[in-house]
């Protein structure tokens, strides 16, 4: 006797259909699951015998053995208890077969036969309405995340009993109705503003700038002057999610577990502590998973405190920030993972964090200085375009009542130079000036003489790079956007300049 129950599971961030084949055999009494399962799926044939018993399911003792097709790649999690209970079930005719291949089936069985939550239903439901399934059946804390699929019906299944009745037509179960999951946005989806930032106007335009640019950038200044406030900030004046966006940040999350309540409707904001690992970061273990850099993905990362992180965890930052995505490699083959996000870093000017502040003196020596910046590797500081000094504020500043300009403000310009820099990429890989290549740069980074005298002097006093020349022109682009001109003029270039401090001698 044999049945076939449709699933599916998790590589990378998109699913894939498993089919679950039962097959009952004389012989002792056993429960044998084949096709690559980890051990959480070998262990799955306890959980599923206990439910059955537990629900008064009656079948014969027989040997049952379970096959995870396509059996050549490694399958991992709960999800496969709920379909291997119904694919037994089928095979001793208490569930009807022809039903079992309409929905794709997923589920945590407890040992009294009740669904629990999975992981992934996001990538699972939109997997199983591209293989043309009438349906899925998911535990019901799932629901609200499948729902978001188009042209789906979500089926919310509280326990073991419940399904078979479905399945054998003996009961209805309503279908999960989706409601708005993607609201208008609105100040109001942050619990920050840039209202509560006192003075700082610098480097609040310098952010303004990163986010309508796509900018990474990076903060610097003694303990205490708002570095990590103004951080925090950003994903405050970025553009409100497109479907698009938030459907690829939800996806991520869901592989992990991290959400079950539908779509993730505001940018993420991701502080990683500065002992975490490589793997931890970009992602990585036996069977791949996402790292920090996913988490942020359309979002920010902000490191605070750059220099006290690992330097190998800080070099592991090269590729996604070049490439928007971040790929591991292991014996079985590569994943990759989205990982395009703005950088915002966050660091003292020296090991005392007083270098340069005029109320308090310094006790570092330059060789502890100059040991403590070369923390951050050359090559990485080239991929950061904008270098910003957060002075401590006067007591004026801190004192004063003056209401700082509002988040949506700020966001409401951002929006505008990114719908300039859309149309301009339309027909490109890249949406946003920070991600523009070599051609895109001559095509829509041209200078005037004057530009290019300014630019020509920075390069031979600063001894610029060709990455910091090239991030200039982007920066130099976005400000010109900002400013509604089509061609890039020296004011743009000089500012642009001005965002390159710690290039500078006497800041190194």
């Amino acid at each position: 006797m044999m049945s076939r129950v449709l699933s599916g599971a998790i590589l990378g961030i998109d699913g894939y259909l498993v089919e679950v084949e039962v097959n009952l055999s004389t012989g002792l009494p056993a429960m044998s699951i084949v096709g690559l399962p980890n051990a959480a799926v070998k262990e799955s044939s306890d959980r599923v015998e206990a439910a059955i018993k537990n629900t008064l399911y009656a079948s014969d003792p027989c040997k049952i053995t379970v096959n995870l097709a396509p059996a050549d790649i490694k399958k991992e999690g709960s999800a496969f208890d709920l379909p291997i209970a119904l694919g037994i079930l089928a095979a001793n005719d208490i569930v009807q077969k022809q039903n079992l291949t309409k929905h794709v089936v997923l589920g945590e069985l407890s040992l009294d036969g009740r669904v629990k939550p999975v992981r992934g239903t996001l990538s699972l439901a939109m997997m199983a309405r591209s293989q043309g399934m009438e349906g899925i059946m998911v535990p019901r804390e799932n629901a609200p995340e499948a729902a978001v699929v188009e042209g789906l019906t979500v089926y919310p299944v509280d326990n073991l009993p419940s399904a078979v009745e479905f399945l054998n037509g003996q009961t209805e179960i309503e279908p999960y109705q989706k409601s708005d999951h993607l609201k208008p946005f609105n100040g109001s989806n942050y619990d920050v503003d840039f209202t509560d930032v006192k003075g700082q106007h610098h480097v609040k335009r310098a952010l303004e700038i990163a986010a309508a640019g796509g900018h990474n950038i990076l903060l610097f200044g003694p303990p205490g002057s708002g570095k990590s406030m103004l951080a925090k900030r950003i994903p405050t004046i970025l553009p409100s999610l497109t479907l698009e966006e938030a459907i690829q940040t939800t996806k991520i999350f869901s592989v992990v577990g991290l959400n079950s309540t539908g779509l993730i409707e505001t940018r993420t904001f991701r502080a990683p502590h500065h002992t975490i690992s490589d793997a931890g970061l970009v992602g990585g273990g036996s069977n791949p998973m996402p790292g920090e850099v996913s988490f942020a993905h359309n979002g920010v990362l902000f490191l605070d405190e750059m220099p006290e992180f690992k330097r190998n965890v800080l070099e592991v930052l090269r590729q996604p920030l070049e490439d928007g995505q971040a790929t591991i490699t292991r014996a079985s083959g590569s994943i990759t993972f989205p990982a395009n996000f703005i950088l915002a870093g966050a660091m003292n000017p020296c090991p005392c964090g007083y270098k340069g502040d005029p109320k308090r003196n310094c006790s570092c020596s330059p060789l502890q200085i100059k040991k403590y910046m070369s923390r951050i590797s050359g090559p990485l500081l080239d991929r950061i375009d904008l270098h910003i000094e957060v002075p401590s504020l006067e007591y004026r500043e801190l004192s004063s009542d003056t209401i700082g300009e509002p988040s949506s403000a700020i966001r409401f310009r951002v929006e505008g130079a990114r719908g300039i820099q859309l149309d301009r990429f339309k027909r490109a890989k890249n949406f946003f000036n920070a991600g523009m290549n070599t051609r895109q740069l001559k095509s829509h980074c041209k200078l005037d003489e004057a530009s290019k005298k300014i630019m020509g002097l920075a390069i031979d006093k600063l001894g610029l790079s060709a990455r910091a020349h090239d991030g200039i022109l982007k920066v130099a682009r976005t400000i010109a956007d900002l400013a509604g001109t089509e061609a890039i003029e020296s004011a743009h270039v000089a500012e642009a300049i001005q965002y390159r401090s710690l290039d500078r001698d006497n800041l190194i």
